[in-house]
């Protein structure tokens, strides 16, 4: 199943550092077939706050996910993002194909 890393970023400061951390994030998913569906993108907002930009990169399953994370590769160029931008960033499985909202409800009991 589809497993996705989502990044929610604010307060980037696009210097010397951030530059290097786009150049190299890409060699480091190739290994674990991710690639990217958004990048640095501000959404349109239709409700609630959102201040930063959106990331998603998608993998074929969550363990690929994981490994990409925990790879020494991507933990090398990590601090050049974390040390220059705040946001919150998550590993997060996707559904299957076919999936309906009113699934959910047949998970937790009701139904």
């Amino acid at each position: 199943m589809t497993a996705y890393a989502i990044a929610h970023l604010q307060d980037v400061r696009l210097g010397a550092e951030i530059i290097d951390y786009i150049a190299r994030i890409d060699g480091t998913l190739a290994p674990y077939d991710g690639h990217f569906l958004i990048h640095g993108a501000t959404p349109e907002i239709v409700e609630g706050p959102w201040p930063g930009d959106l990331v998603i990169i998608a993998f074929p399953d969550m363990e690929r996910a994981r490994a990409w994370y925990d790879s020494p590769a991507y933990r090398a160029i990590l601090p050049l993002r974390t040390e220059n931008s705040r946001g919150v960033t998550m590993l997060v499985k996707g559904v299957e194909p076919g999936y309906r909202a009113a699934d959910f409800l047949a998970k937790i009991g009701v139904a």
